[in-house]
């Protein structure tokens, strides 16, 4: 399966369960509404910026392609999945709100998808050493000469 589909069927649902969880809290308990909605935006910008950094720590090939993709698939997947969760577990939504979740909404889940995915690629890179780096020899021998240099010496 391309990791393309993975993510972006894992966004859509991640996605769609909190925008359940927030039109739940919304009609059954108003008064902390303010409190759920920034928690749960939060949440789903953060497991976006993550998987997108880890992909930029790792230096995956067509990274940016990727995520384009799995914007694109988690958009409305995310909002068919929204709409039949509100229907089953809160208002008996109907089909006639699927029109605006696949436009708006589906638009909306795209760019809660692939901005922090792009901004967590940013910063993975950044903070990932260069390949072409030689990683240093850590353990303090003491010595002041370069590591991996030869001494020069006949004794090592």
């Amino acid at each position: 399966m391309p990791a393309w589909l993975i993510r972006g069927l894992v966004l859509a649902l991640v996605y769609a369960a909190a925008a359940v969880g927030v039109a739940w809290a919304d009609v059954f308990h108003r008064d902390a509404m303010t409190v759920v909605t920034s928690v749960v935006f939060a949440a789903m910008l953060g497991i976006a910026l993550t998987w997108g950094a880890i992909d930029g720590w790792l230096r995956l090939p067509e990274r940016a392609r990727t995520w384009v993709y799995a914007a694109l698939t988690a958009g409305p997947v995310a909002g068919i999945a929204y709409v039949i969760g509100r229907a089953v577990f809160i208002d008996q939504t109907g089909v006639s709100a699927l029109g605006v979740q696949l436009t708006s909404g589906a638009a909306f889940f795209v760019l809660l998808v692939i901005v922090p995915a792009w901004l967590g690629q940013f910063v993975g890179r950044r903070v990932s050493p260069d390949p072409a780096t030689p990683i240093a020899d850590t353990e303090d021998t003491g010595d002041t000469r370069d590591a991996g240099q030869p001494s020069g010496d006949a004794t090592g």
